[in-house]
C-alpha cells in the first residue's frame, strides 16, 4: 500500500525541500521505492536532482491545471528507484485558477487515484511555503502531514496556521490525515533552541518526531551537487539522523497499518 506523506510549512527556510530529497534518499537506501513530486513555483527540490525547471514538457503544474496523467510528469533520476515529478513556476497560477474549480482540493488525490498500479511504497510531496490551493491539495492526498520547524520562535508559531489548515482538511475532505512535527536545523549548544524543542515536546507529545535534524553544512552542499546526502556524504551526521528518520517513519507506517488492520 503506497503510503502519500506531504511535506509543508508556511514558513520558508526550515529545511522542506532538504527533507523531502533526504528523506527520499534514505528510504531508497532502505530499499523502497519512492516518487517525489515537487509543488513548489520555486521548483528547489527539481533543481536539487539535477534538472532544469524549463526543461521539462510536462511538470506537476500539468497535473494540478491540465489533468495531465501523474505518470506522464513522472522523470527518472541519477539514483535507482527515486523517481520524480518536477516543477516549474507556472504552477504559481494554480492559487488564482484552481479555487473556481469545483471540488479543486481533490485534483491531486484524484489524480493519483487514476494512477493504477503505480510502482511506488512512498510518494513525497514538496509543498510551498504557503497555505494555498496547492497545500490544500497535498493535504487532502496525504496520509499524514511532515511538518519541519526550526526550533525558533517565529517558525514554532507558524505551526498555529499550519494546526488550523489540518482541522479543516480533517472536516472537509481528508478525516484520515495524521500530521507529524520534525525539528529542523538544530542547535544543541543554543539555548533558546533547546527550550523551543522542549516546548514543541511539550506541546505535541507524539505528534513531534523524535529523530531531530541538527545543523549540517553538508546538507545544504548535497543539494547543489544534486544528490540525496546520503549519497553526497554518506557518512555526515546529516546522512545519519535522516536514515533514522526514515527508520522511525517506517515504523509508524508499520504501526498505523497494524492499528487500521486491527
Amino acid at each position: 500500500m503506497i503510503k502519500i506523506i506531504a511535506v509543508s510549512n508556511e514558513k520558508g527556510g526550515v529545511a522542506k525541500t532538504t527533507t523531502t530529497i533526504s528523506l527520499g534518499g534514505a528510504l531508497v537506501d532502505l530499499g523502497y521505492h519512492v516518487l517525489l513530486i515537487d509543488l513548489d513555483a520555486q521548483a528547489n527540490l527539481t533543481l536539487a536532482l539535477g534538472l532544469e525547471p524549463g526543461e521539462s514538457e510536462i511538470t506537476s503544474s500539468n497535473i494540478m491545471l491540465d489533468n495531465a496523467s501523474l505518470l506522464s510528469a513522472r522523470r527518472k533520476t541519477d539514483i535507482k528507484n527515486l523517481d520524480l515529478i518536477p516543477s516549474n513556476s507556472r504552477i504559481e497560477t494554480s492559487e488564482q485558477f484552481l479555487p473556481v474549480r469545483t471540488n479543486y482540493a481533490t485534483i491531486l488525490q484524484r489524480a493519483i487515484a487514476n494512477a493504477t498500479d503505480l510502482p511506488y511504497d512512498y510518494l513525497l510531496f514538496d509543498c510551498p511555503p504557503a497555505l494555498g490551493a496547492i497545500t490544500q491539495n497535498a493535504l487532502t492526498a496525504a496520509d499524514l502531514l511532515l511538518i519541519p520547524t526550526q526550533a525558533e520562535y517565529f517558525s514554532a508559531y507558524a505551526l498555529r496556521n499550519m494546526m488550523t489548515l489540518v482541522r479543516r482538511i480533517r472536516e472537509e475532505d481528508n478525516p484520515k490525515l495524521a500530521y507529524r512535527v520534525l525539528v529542523t536545523m538544530l542547535d544543541n549548544r543554543n539555548r533558546t533552541h533547546r527550550n523551543i524543542h522542549d516546548q514543541l515536546r511539550s506541546t505535541f507529545g507524539e505528534g513531534v518526531f523524535n529523530t531531530v535534524i541538527e545543523i549540517d553544512t553538508k546538507l545544504r552542499e548535497s543539494s547543489i551537487a544534486g544528490l540525496p546526502i546520503s549519497r553526497y556524504k554518506p557518512g555526515a551526521r546529516g546522512a545519519t539522523q535522516y536514515h533514522v528518520l526514515a527508520q522511525e517513519l517506517v515504523e509508524y507506517v508499520k504501526e498505523t497499518e497494524n492499528r487500521q488492520a486491527a
